[in-house]
Parts: C-alpha cells; structure tokens; sequence
C-alpha cells in the first residue's frame, strides 16, 4: 500500500521523545514493563538502554532515530496491519520501520510473549 508523501514526512519529523511515553503508557496498563517495551526497541534498532534514553534526551525524530538504527535482519517478518496499513505493502521504508516498532508495542500489549515477538 503506497501512503501519501503527506503522510511519510509526518512520520519522519516525528518525535521518538513525544512517541516513546505513549507506548510506554500502552503497555503499562495491559501490565508489561519499560524494560520490555526496551527489550522490544533493543530488538528491533540495536540501541541499548542508554542510547534509547539519548535519543529521547537529545529529542530525535524518527528519520534520525531509523537513520541511526541497525535494523534486526529478521523485522521483515513483522507482518500485519497496524493503523490501517498492511505492514508489508508499505513502500517507504522509514515508515515501514516506523509501523514495524509499532506493531511490535502492539503485540507487547496485547500480551503476546516476548519469544514470538522478538520472532525467534
């Protein structure tokens, strides 16, 4: 599915600093943990902790933070339809990625376990 040029400049200006409380808030109250929402951004980017707390610090967007990313080989096995976009038919890549860290913050809460969404 091709989104509007519109759209993808939207995603990549993006805050990861304005995003990152809201998944944090999403899978707090489904009873997960920001070590696990973490664990999830680790996976899927290679950033640790602290350089996942940079970049909320130094307020990247989304361009930078993928830009910066060392993408796990197996996020093209993140399929489905997260907000309305099928994640595989996304032709742009940032925010293909970008829908690919949301699908992940979905599935944590949604309660699925970590092994199957870290897809090993």
């Amino acid at each position: 599915m091709n989104t509007t040029d519109t759209h993808n400049q939207r995603i990549a200006t993006m805050l990861f600093s304005s995003v990152y409380p809201l998944y944090l808030t999403k899978i707090e109250k489904k009873g997960r943990t920001q070590a696990e929402l973490n664990e999830v951004i680790t996976w899927l980017t290679g950033f640790d902790n602290a350089k996942i707390e940079t970049h909320i610090q130094e307020k990247v967007n989304f361009e930078s933070f993928f830009h910066q990313a060392k993408l796990n080989p197996n996020a093209s096995q993140i399929t489905g339809v997260i907000c309305g976009y099928r994640i595989e038919e996304i032709t742009n890549p940032l925010t293909q990625q970008v829908r690919y860290l949301d699908k992940l913050v979905d599935e944590l809460a949604k309660g699925r376990i970590m092994e199957k969404i870290l897809r090993k």
